[in-house]
Formats: structure tokens, sequence, C-alpha cells
């Protein structure tokens, strides 16, 4: 998923190149890794934007179809929902870094600046939700 994560990754194509049936894959890569595979394929789309942001001209919209994702506003969406800014805000604020960021490593930068999705988008959604809006009935 790491070499090619502009491509598809159902958990039926990981399952069946991991030569296991789908629910243990699925169990055995959240043990392994901490999240499902899902988030795991959303966190390294995002992390590779970020940097084809911060380090080439490319539009957004080549960005988008070159991480792998299919629609521009569901790019943009979880873009914003998992980093917090749009996809332009974080080109401008990488790129007013740079000076600084040139002297960092790498491996350094890509591991400070991963999003973090322990848990799911929604979930994050949801929670700003109940944040901001009061609810219109109580529960008994």
């Amino acid at each position: 998923m790491d070499a090619a994560s502009h491509e598809a990754w159902p958990v039926e194509r990981l399952a069946a190149v991991s030569g296991i049936s789908k629910a243990h894959f699925a169990r055995a890569f959240k043990a392994a890794y901490g999240v499902p595979p899902h988030r795991y394929l959303l966190t390294r789309r995002i992390e590779q934007a970020s940097t084809l942001l911060r380090d080439t001209g490319l539009s957004v919209t080549e960005i988008a179809f070159a991480t792998g994702w299919e629609s521009l506003g569901t790019f943009g969406r979880v873009f914003r929902d998992i980093t917090g800014c749009s996809p332009s805000a974080m080109r401008v604020a990488a790129r007013a870094d740079m000076p600084r960021l040139d002297q960092v490593p790498a491996c350094i930068l890509k591991a400070a600046q991963r999003p973090d999705l322990t848990s799911a988008v929604s979930e994050k959604r949801r929670c700003e939700a109940t944040d901001t809006v009061v609810a219109s009935t109580r529960e008994v």
C-alpha cells in the first residue's frame, strides 16, 4: 500500500495478496499498525498530497488525482477534516516555512507531518458537531 497508495486497496485485495481471509487480515492489520487498513491508506494519501503541495507546482486537482482520489470534492473535504485546513492553505503555510524545513531530514519531516487517524474522520466530525450544536432533545 505504501508503494502504490494511489491505487484502490479494498480489504479483499489486501487479503488476497496476503493469502488470508478478509476478517483475519483486517484484525491482523489493525493489531500491527493500530488503525484499520482504510485509515492507514488515507494517512499515506494525505501525507503524499501534503508533500506534493509543499514541493511541486502541481495544481490541487492534479495532486488529488495523482494521490488516488476520484473526486476533487472528496479530496478537499477529507484533507480539511484530517489536517484542519484546505489543500491550498496547506500549500501557502508549507511554502512559508520552507527555509526552516530545508534543514530537517525528510524522514523526520514526514513523521512530524503525518496525520493522526486513530479515530475515523466521521467520528471527528461528530465530536466537533456535538461541541458546537445544542441538542434539540434530551436523553432520559
